[in-house]
């Protein structure tokens, strides 16, 4: 007589029909990608050369569309995006192997939005690295991340740029957390419970290799007992990953008590392979000044970081950028007249 099968046996079938039709997706994908580029570079070349004018490319649209009945994506429009998608990364040797890792839709929406190739540049490798959604890729440029990444680098002490090198790739300078709908006026208590509510945003905004350990995280030293608010592991750095809320502006005496834990964290439990801890003081608010004093003296690996309860102020940031650029372009013009 046969055992019965177990949900179990179901479940393990499940994910293996689940695991292979996700590859089969990317396998397709990846193939589609390459397909559009090497359009896109017969395209791009033969009108570089003079082979072709745009005019060409309406009657490629209608020739497919003629000879490949059924045939859809080969469209003029898209002929064009394709062409563009080409051009857009062909000269980079670094993204370009990352252009494939992304979907079509995907790259429709970097190549639509992004202003700037730096930009672009920007989405690709943040897309490839953290495997964004279609829905969080586009949430990411009303975020603006790539704005708020340039004009506000990392704030991140000495020893944390030396024990962790790949800390600025990985760290912000603000996180935006406008999915928790707290109101401008909120405690600390409320911050904490909504994160918990929406771990799985917050792990999102966070990064792909962040992990989830513990709240309220039990700390004991000496004879007293400590709770640190947030605990995560990066699997990327290989290290513990402490992080205190403030809903008030940073203040200096806040790295005391962060230093305190990365301490506890690395003598009680760290395990012998791992890296040493790295704090996050996420605040409202912070004087960059005042961050840049409190840091530079630090001697555990920490860092400074806001994080905003509504979406930026998009077209700002953008000047704020376009006025960036200018000026370094100006810096740059006027240090070669003096050579």
């Amino acid at each position: 007589m046969t055992n019965a099968p177990q949900t179990a046996d179901f479940a393990d079938i499940a994910r293996l029909v689940a695991a292979s039709r996700q590859q089969a997706v990317q396998a397709v994908n990846t193939l589609l990608v390459d397909l559009y580029w090497q359009i896109g570079e017969s395209i791009s070349r033969r009108i570089a050369a003079a082979e072709w004018g745009d005019g060409v490319v309406d009657e490629l649209a209608r020739y497919l569309a003629r000879t490949q009945p059924g045939l859809r994506g080969f469209t003029r429009a898209n002929l064009f995006r394709m062409r563009q998608l080409y051009e857009a990364y062909a000269g980079n040797e670094l993204v370009a192997p990352l252009v494939r890792q992304i979907p079509w839709t995907h790259h429709l929406i970097i190549l639509s939005q992004g202003k700037r190739p730096e930009e672009r540049e920007f989405y690709v490798r943040l897309t490839a690295r953290e495997r964004w959604s279609k829905r969080e890729l586009e949430r990411q440029f009303k975020a603006a991340l790539f704005e708020r990444t340039v004009l506000h680098p990392l704030k991140a002490s000495p020893l944390a740029m030396q024990t962790h090198p790949d800390v600025a790739s990985i760290f912000k300078d603000s996180y935006v957390v406008e999915f928790l709908g707290l109101p401008a006026s909120h405690a600390e208590a409320d911050l904490h419970q909504s994160l918990l509510a929406r771990l799985k945003d917050f792990l999102i905004e966070l990064g792909r290799d962040f992990c989830f350990v513990g709240s309220e995280y039990p700390l004991q030293v000496g004879g007293r007992d400590f709770a640190l608010d947030l605990l995560f592991f990066h699997r990327g750095l290989n290290s513990l990953v402490a992080i205190e809320l403030k809903v008030g502006r940073f203040e200096p005496e806040y790295l005391g008590k962060l230093n305190f834990y990365l301490e506890a964290l690395d003598r009680d439990v760290k395990k012998p392979h791992e890296r040493p801890a790295i704090g996050v003081l996420l605040c409202a608010s912070k004087d960059d000044e005042v961050v840049e004093y409190a840091l530079s003296r630090s001697t555990s690996p920490s860092l400074i970081a806001e994080y905003q309860t509504q979406l930026p102020d998009k077209a700002l940031l953008r000047a704020k950028l376009h006025e960036f650029y200018l000026q370094n372009t100006q810096s740059d013009a006027a240090a070669d007249s003096s050579e």
